[in-house]
């Protein structure tokens, strides 16, 4: 039998309470580029590992630090002086049974991918360089993989927490930043760079946002230019998230750090499209959240999903899996403003059984959980009995992260 609580939560709403805070680093964030790319040599390696073992095998590729280069802005377009460090680090299997795993290739074939596939400005080959040390893991760790059985066991005692749904907040934040990463906004505005971040701050019913957005210097050819066409990027956000909201005011600001009359110092120009090619670093776990938002009113996981393996790693399985369940939860019970659902991991206990697996609910009317406690109960078992599953999915890329 699995321990499963149902309770009630005694809490307003998000929506309904005065202040939200709500953030969404981009596509070219080095955060969100540490994140994703770790997630995208996790999800290659569980590939090789099932063509060449039959089975995923251990690797944790959860650490990553991207040291920012050093660049020279100009109008008309500036130079890399010195390029971006892509450090990949943590554990993976190197050899199974005298067979030999490229972990280190692996890794860097799958970076230059992603660079070559998402940052139009980035030559992975001459603005990137690549340091992996990624080493085999422990005895104890590896041994978890090596256990007969569908479910493995945790490799950690580790807890996760997932929320449903999403305020209008949290999804205009999201939808924005898609939408000024979108291919089509990029042909509009070649001079937006990738490296994106969006503050939505909810003051009861008005909504602001704080957007920062790395121009290209190569389509920027003098001061006024900069702020003409960052005039009109700011019009065409207005347009998009007006017509997506309901909010009584909507107050939206661009790169709030320029100045008027200091030249290139005043304005956030980039040569690459992100921060990275001499103002930022970035690192795996200071970004997104598994839902692709950072949202100060929600509990949240400590733990850094992306690059974790998906079969046993609970870090990132329970980290998923519980926005998947919370979910899931909202749809089937009618009812319900907000559902949390909480798991709890113990070390070598099969990842099927938690030590516990709790959902807490926010009900319209305060009678209505003794009506659905039994329901929201089989969703959680439902949702268990089938981890295999959802970890099939997560290895084969199909749930995004970050």
């Amino acid at each position: 039998m699995r321990n499963i609580v149902v309770e009630s939560l005694r809490q307003t709403p998000i929506e309904k309470q005065k202040l939200e805070i709500v953030e969404r680093k981009g596509l070219g964030h080095p955060d969100y580029i540490c994140d994703t790319v770790m997630e995208q040599i996790s999800l290659r390696l569980s590939r090789e590992y099932l063509e060449k073992a039959g089975t995923i095998l251990h690797h944790n590729v959860d650490k990553s630090l991207l040291v920012a280069g050093q660049s020279e802005n100009r109008f008309g377009g500036g130079i890399v002086i010195q390029p971006i460090l892509f450090i990949f680090g943590d554990r993976a299997t190197t050899k199974f049974d005298g067979i030999e795993i490229d972990v280190e290739n692996i890794a860097i074939n799958v970076a230059k991918e992603w660079f070559r596939k998402n940052m139009r400005f980035v030559d992975p080959e001459k603005h990137v360089k690549y340091q992996v040390e990624l080493k085999p893991g422990s005895a104890g760790l590896v041994d978890i993989f090596m256990r007969k059985g569908k479910i493995l066991g945790a490799n950690d005692t580790s807890a996760a927490v997932g929320y449903a749904p999403m305020t209008r907040t949290e999804r205009i934040v999201l939808e924005t930043e898609r939408f000024l990463n979108s291919k089509e906004f990029k042909h509009r505005f070649p001079e937006s760079g990738e490296d994106i971040k969006v503050m939505g701050y909810r003051n009861n019913n008005d909504l602001n946002l704080t957007i920062s957005m790395a121009f290209v210097d190569r389509y920027i050819y003098s001061e006024d230019d900069y702020f003409e066409k960052k005039a009109r990027i700011l019009e065409e956000i207005n347009r998009f998230v007006r017509s997506r909201t309901d909010f009584d005011k909507v107050n939206i600001q661009l790169n709030t750090l320029d100045t008027h009359g200091r030249g290139l110092s005043g304005l956030y120009l980039t040569v690459l499209g992100t921060s990275a090619d001499s103002g930022d670093s970035g690192q795996v776990g200071r970004g997104n959240r598994v839902n692709g938002l950072i949202s100060l009113n929600r509990p949240f996981c400590s733990e850094a999903a992306a690059g974790k393996n998906p079969v046993s790693h609970v870090g990132k399985i329970y980290n998923v899996l519980t926005f998947k369940i919370a979910q899931h939860v909202y749809e089937e019970v009618p009812g319900l403003e907000e559902v949390y659902i909480w798991l709890l991991s113990k070390i070598g206990q099969p990842i099927d059984q938690p030590a516990v697996a709790a959902a807490q609910v926010i009900s319209k009317d305060s009678d209505i959980l003794d009506n659905v406690r039994n329901k929201i109960a089989s969703v959680l078992e439902f949702e268990l009995e089938n981890i295999d599953k959802f970890c099939t999915e997560l290895a084969e890329g199909k749930v995004p992260i970050c």
